[in-house]
């Protein structure tokens, strides 16, 4: 009697065990499917242009003039192109009178779109006077695209970008030289374009406050956010994104990138971003191979400057003079 009694109790507790692990299996799932979705899944309101300009013009009141100038004048156009993956993206365009085969590749940060960094798109097209090309990345603004990328895949489609503005604003016999400059996701999409096998033309690069890793960021932002560990949640939803969209969080590396890069790169970051952390700029700088007292070609290799009291993205609202100088010499061209 006594032990049929200890069987049940035995059975009994097994299938507590197994039905907590089970519960526990569930919530770790649907905690993850709820994480995936509400890092990836794009804006709603994405195509709405009209807002995106009144989002542009309440954060930089000092570009309206020139954006409503360059709009009506019909310099600021409107381009579409099928990337690789197939999507049809769409991009705006400005052609500089004398760029000379010069183009700037300006990218978006996360859920804003190319109209919402107009300002970065007249230091090259105003000061120095480069044809600009600012993408849409997938699944942002008018580009077509069912989940963000967090600029990994993305890199993929800015160089084909950049091969289509190379061709679009070739001059004659002079060579084309392209920089990047991104801010925040945008920022660590050149950053990981920057690690590939680049053509001659993609001369430098300007990342703004850029993440090392996926990784880095979404663990960041799970304690910051939500007060978890990393462990188990991003583990179980960066395998969910690699079963679901072909990546993971932890390869999704602009520190690794940045590490082959063989071309100068600016570094940008505010002292007091959370959003992004501000330690990350460090690793990032540490990383780039290139000697920031060497010169190649009158070319600094890299270089890095941290805004100080800066929130996340917001170095050229702080110090918009100084973002607007050293952009321009870091590019060739100073006062």
């Amino acid at each position: 009697m006594q032990r049929k009694i200890n069987k049940f109790k035995m059975k009994r507790m097994i299938y507590f065990l197994l039905t907590g692990v089970l519960a526990g299996m569930t919530a770790i799932a649907g905690a993850s499917f709820y994480m995936l979705g509400y890092s990836l899944t794009p804006d709603p309101n994405r195509t709405d242009t009209d807002s995106a300009y009144t989002t542009l013009y309440k954060r930089y009141p000092g570009v309206r003039q020139w954006v409503d100038s360059v709009r009506q004048h019909r310099i600021l156009r409107d381009t579409f192109a099928v990337m690789p993956g197939g999507e049809r993206h769409h991009a705006l365009f400005l052609r500089g009178d004398t760029a000379n085969g010069r183009t700037a590749i300006v990218v978006h940060g996360y859920k804003d779109c190319a109209v919402t960094y107009l300002m970065i798109a007249k230091i090259y097209h105003q000061q120095l006077g480069y044809n600009v090309l600012l993408p849409d990345l997938h699944a942002h603004g008018l580009s077509e695209g069912k989940a963000i990328q967090m600029g990994w895949l993305d890199r993929h489609d800015v160089l084909h970008w950049a091969a289509l503005a190379e061709r679009m604003f070739r001059c004659g016999g002079r060579p084309s030289a392209v920089v990047m400059h991104g801010v925040s996701m945008g920022a660590a999409t050149v950053m990981n374009v920057s690690g590939e096998r680049l053509p001659r033309y993609i001369k430098r690069f300007v990342e703004d406050c850029g993440y090392t890793s996926v990784w880095d960021e979404f663990g960041s932002e799970l304690k910051n956010q939500f007060g978890l560990p990393a462990f188990p949640l991003l583990y179980t939803t960066s395998l969910l994104c690699r079963l679901k969209y072909g990546w993971s969080f932890g390869e999704a590396s602009p520190l690794k990138q940045v590490a082959k890069c063989r071309r100068p790169m600016l570094f940008i970051h505010g002292d007091a971003d959370t959003f992004v952390p501000s330690w990350m700029a460090g690793p990032l700088y540490k990383a780039h191979p290139g000697n920031p007292l060497q010169q190649r070609k009158a070319e600094i290799l890299k270089g890095i400057w941290i805004t100080k009291g800066t929130m996340h993205a917001r170095s050229y609202n702080d110090y918009t003079d100084e973002y607007i100088r050293r952009t321009c010499e870091f590019n060739g061209l100073t006062d």
